[in-house]
């Protein structure tokens, strides 16, 4: 196992781990609560309330038999996490034999604006109970870039020397996952189809440094160092996608789907140890199993409500349900997230004949407990509200132009640093802040 003393000056990559699985701050977890400007101006209700293309293939494909017209969808989001991690050391936290300083800071990140498009088609056939659809999704993406500071411990310039003060300086991740989806959906009745996808995932995980793998003392100065992650590739993977849609009457709707786990193979990272010799890393990170169950009610003149409930399994997910802690060697081995339940409620109202306004609240359990927030220090997956609103406008009958905007509330986490065969360091603390804005449009052609 590697020492306390050789590790301190680089102890707090091991926080870097957030970074490397940051996917965006509005979001259900890792998952973004959805797809495209009317979806996310629904707050992402979407399981039992099919009116476009996109909202309907990411959350049930069985959906897709509901809806009014075949059509195709294009979507574009920008997302502008606003993110702050700070961290203090008191007087003489790390015990006897290890130097005793005091320090506290804070420090804003400059992530920048992130891109997250959006697609859909589906096809109804006119003398069949048979649908078709396609759909390609940006639903997770994130780039973090923070700065060294000299104030805050976890940003301090990290050091080479046993003994010396060091964090992991400047920090810089890209996150990004993609999702392919061929639909089919069958009515079995008048009221009741079902549907199935299988879902092929693009995803790529950078980040320098990677607390993941384990520190080496190749240079032989006794103070051991995580390599970088960004010298990586897409990696593939894939899972399927199931659901039922229930037109009960021309009032209420009813949907259940099942998204397995996203199997998706090992993320690998040509990378070097501190002699410079080559290294090759591998990650193991999948995509949590999502159940959604969702109803929807058309009885209020000019109104459509829906209602979705889901359910994250990320605790049987590899990477992140994987205990947080260090093996042997030092490598971080897990974020140690829990299971949690997230609520989605969207309002339609048809305001004219050629405009829709849309509004949406969503709220999520929050994953990460206090005594792993140091393994997820500085995550921005910890948004816990999210509001939204939006509107179609109809230039003609079958083309619409569509806007959503998003705001997650600030939300906050703290716990204590973390050491390898220490634990809990008592007079330290990492905190992570969190807010965030969208703005997303888009266009659908019906036909």
């Amino acid at each position: 196992m590697v020492k306390p003393t050789a590790l301190f000056g680089s102890v707090f990559f091991a926080s870097i781990l957030v970074f490397t699985l940051a996917a965006g701050a509005s979001a259900q977890g890792l998952a973004l609560d959805g797809a495209g400007p009317i979806n996310r101006a629904m707050g992402g209700a979407a399981t039992a309330a099919p009116i476009d293309s996109i909202g309907a293939v990411l959350w049930n494909p069985a959906s897709i038999s509901g809806l009014a017209y075949s059509e195709v969808a294009f979507g574009l989001e920008l997302l502008l996490p606003t993110e702050n991690i700070a961290s203090t050391i008191s007087q003489g936290a790390f015990g006897p034999g290890l130097p005793s300083v005091n320090l506290g800071g804070s420090t804003s990140g400059e992530p920048g604006v992130a891109p997250i498009p959006s697609m859909a088609w589906v096809h109804k056939c006119d003398c069949s109970r048979w649908s078709y659809g396609i759909g390609m999704f940006g639903i997770a993406g994130y780039t973090a870039n923070y700065p060294a500071d000299l104030s805050n411990p976890i940003l301090v310039p990290q050091s080479n020397q046993p003994g010396a003060i060091g964090g992991f300086g400047h920090v810089f991740a890209d996150v990004q996952f993609y999702q392919i989806v061929p639909t089919v959906s069958y009515q079995l009745t008048d009221k009741l189809s079902v549907g199935f996808s299988p879902t092929i995932m693009l995803a790529r995980l950078s980040a320098d440094p990677l607390s993941f793998a384990a520190p080496d003392d190749g240079d032989g100065s006794g103070a051991a160092r995580y390599p970088a992650g960004c010298a990586t590739r897409y990696s593939w993977g894939g899972g399927f996608h199931v659901g039922l849609y229930y037109a009960a009457n021309d009032r209420w709707q009813y949907g259940l789907s099942f998204k397995s786990t996203q199997w998706i193979e090992p993320f690998r990272y040509n990378t070097c140890t501190e002699a410079g010799l080559p290294r090759l890393e591998k990650v193991n990170v999948d995509y949590p199993m999502i159940i959604s169950l969702g109803t929807a009610y058309t009885g209020f003149e000019r109104w459509l409500l829906a209602l979705d409930v889901r359910y994250f399994d990320y605790g049987n997910t590899a990477g992140f349900g994987d205990p947080a802690g260090y093996d042997a060697a030092g490598a971080v081995t897990g974020l140690g997230w829990n299971n949690i339940v997230s609520a989605h409620f969207g309002a339609q109202y048809r305001a004219t004949e050629r405009l829709l306004l849309r509004f949406g609240y969503e709220f999520n359990e929050n994953p990460i407990d206090t005594d792993v927030v140091f393994f997820n220090a500085a995550s921005p997956l910890i948004c816990q509200h999210i509001a939204s609103t939006g509107l179609t406008f109809f230039p003609t009958e079958r083309l619409s132009l569509s806007l959503a905007y998003l705001h997650g509330f600030e939300n906050s986490a703290t716990g204590p640093m973390n050491l390898p065969g220490i634990g809990a360091v008592a007079g330290t603390s990492v905190t992570s802040r969190v807010s965030a804005d969208a703005l997303a449009f888009g266009a659908n052609m019906r036909y």
